[in-house]
């Protein structure tokens, strides 16, 4: 099972529902309650189930967790999903450079950055 995350900055209730069902079918995703809880839904892809999870306040308040789980997403690796949610948001968006795992030091850790200044690794704070 594949799985991407990527963290959206100031997220609108409605753009991330927008930006996911022009990529996948039948997205049923209640994000109206965004700024209070995790948020659950499902759709489907070239026939294969996908999860996703909207998590408020990851990252640092501003930031919203987005997370896609399945057999089959449209995107490649967290940066090429983190592109096309820029393109469709034109929001500060972030994601892992891919080498990072969990337990190791975070003190020089190092993120994808994309926003209205380009594409540019840096330190999250």
């Amino acid at each position: 099972m594949q799985d991407l995350e990527i963290y959206i900055r100031d997220l609108e209730s409605s753009a991330v529902s927008d930006w996911l069902a022009s990529h996948l079918d039948e997205v049923e995703l209640r994000d109206e309650a965004l700024a209070e809880r995790a948020v659950k839904g499902t759709a489907w892809y070239r026939g294969h189930g996908v999860r996703v999870t909207l998590y408020p306040g990851a990252g640092g308040k501003r930031f919203t967790s987005v997370i896609l789980e399945g057999d089959d997403l449209p995107w490649a690796s967290d940066l090429d999903c983190a592109r096309s949610a820029w393109r469709a948001m034109n929001t500060e968006i972030r994601c892992s450079p891919g080498d990072w795992k969990e337990g190791e030091p975070v003190e020089d850790e190092r993120w994808w950055r994309l926003d209205h200044r380009g594409e540019q690794l840096a330190v999250w704070n």
